[in-house]
């Protein structure tokens, strides 16, 4: 079982910057995939962005350019630094953790609130 923290969500204006963080409270040797969801409200939750264990990266085409996602691999330490913030980014984020096709893992979600 592998517990998921997240910290950093918060109320910014609208070009402002974000960090989120994630953490798990365990260290997974196996291949694995960590992430960033989000839900707006009246929406369906939505990929963020996605980091491999070996470090590949995807991202959904509305935030390319603005959203960086990395992490520490040996402390199981994931970040996403979102710049140019917009309204639309608003919602509620999770972390997400993947092990193989079976163990899919959530945060409790933080909120990102984007709003002059």
């Amino acid at each position: 079982q592998v517990q998921l923290v997240e910290s950093g969500g918060g109320l910014v204006q609208p070009g402002g910057s974000l960090t989120l963080s994630c953490t798990a409270d365990n260290t997974v040797y196996f291949p694995n995939t960590m992430g960033w969801y989000r839900q707006a409200a009246g929406k369906a939750r939505e990929m963020v962005a996605t980091i491999t264990s070996g470090g590949f990266t995807d991202y959904v085409d509305s935030v390319k350019g603005r959203f960086t996602i990395s992490r520490e691999k040996t402390k199981m330490l994931m970040t996403l630094q979102m710049n140019a913030l917009t309204p639309e980014d608003t919602g509620v984020y999770y972390c997400n953790l993947k092990i193989g096709r079976v163990n899919d893992y959530w945060g409790q979600g933080t909120q990102v609130s984007v709003s002059s």
